[in-house]
């Protein structure tokens, strides 16, 4: 089973922060030339006086370089999510800012901008906040909902007991199926499984992974359902299938005397032909000769055995 692996932030600080500040990104942008990233204000101050990138000094454009730049939201919200109160502080900051300057806000700036977004809205979590979900029974994709509507099968969606939770970020998937399976009464032979609508979730993902990686953004109850499926069972290995050349008839035409002296596990000839005083047989009881039966036995090498043919007693050597 794979586990969670932590990362100290101060491993991933060189991926984070400015090289101008020595701060976290606030409003990264990138350079498009060599796709270094630097805070907004911060490389926008140092493009002013010069054309080359603070870092691998590639030229950024040869007279106006603000053109070579853009904001890069996608690394904003990483460093949002993984420096805990950035996002909080920062916005703080931008609300006392406008607040004792009023003259400075911009009116066509977004809500972000001004300060005026929370955390909440923003959809960042922090692991031990409190998390709402919904869990239902996963009837199965969109596709045989689809067909099942078609079809006039609308009662069962009525049937799925949807349930509510309230539960810690931090929670794993893990969890929560072994929740359900104690709720429920599962046997051990069959396993919980958590899906995201129709993809199944690894059971090391927590609650903020989830909120992360799928398009939840929190104007709502967490949607999330189960099934349950028997579990594997380990496949037991099946026997070498026979060689052509091995016997698994259990019947063969006569080999020679030596042959059968050396392998004892030959099988007799068939009842067309009848057995010789001196090769043994071995199997089912040899046909009567003459009135008297021969119930030919394997015998041990080098044994003498007495057999009765037409009256008269023989000795073989086996």
């Amino acid at each position: 089973m794979h586990r969670t692996t932590r990362i100290k932030i101060t491993e991933l600080n060189p991926h984070l922060m400015c090289a101008l500040c020595g701060g976290y990104f606030i409003d990264a942008t990138t350079i498009v030339e060599c796709l270094h990233s630097f805070c907004k204000t911060c490389i926008v101050r140092y493009l002013e006086t010069n054309k080359y990138c603070p870092m691998c000094d590639v030229q950024v454009h040869k007279t106006r370089p603000l053109l070579s730049i853009r904001s890069d939201k996608t690394l904003q919200d990483i460093v949002y999510k993984l420096v805990p109160g950035l996002f909080k502080d920062e916005m703080k900051r931008r609300r006392d800012f406008y607040a004792a300057y009023p003259v400075a806000e911009v009116p066509n700036g977004s809500n972000e901008d001004r300060g005026e977004v929370s955390e909440q809205d923003k959809g960042n979590l922090t692991d031990d906040e409190i998390v709402s979900l919904s869990i239902e029974f996963y009837e199965g994709s969109r596709e045989e909902k689809k067909s099942a509507v078609e079809n006039g099968d609308l009662e069962k969606e009525k049937t799925n007991g949807l349930r509510f939770l309230r539960c810690p970020a931090a929670m794993t998937v893990m969890h929560l199926a072994k929740f359900l399976r104690n709720k429920m009464d599962v046997p051990s032979k069959y396993k919980v499984e958590v899906l995201y609508e129709d993809e199944p979730l690894k059971e090391y993902y927590t609650l903020m992974d989830i909120a992360y990686i799928y398009p939840w953004r929190r104007n709502g109850p967490l949607p999330l359902k189960y099934r349950v499926q028997p579990a594997c069972k380990r496949l037991k290995l099946s026997p070498a299938a026979p060689s052509e050349g091995t016997n698994t008839s259990g019947a063969s035409e006569c080999e020679s005397g030596s042959d059968k002296a050396q392998s004892p596990a030959t099988v007799a000839a068939t009842s067309s032909s009848l057995p010789s005083p001196a090769t043994p047989c071995h199997g089912s009881p040899g046909p009567a000769l003459n009135g008297t039966s021969s119930n030919c036995h394997p015998l041990p090498p080098a044994r003498c055995r007495k057999t009765t043919v037409n009256g008269s007693t023989a000795s073989a050597l086996t």
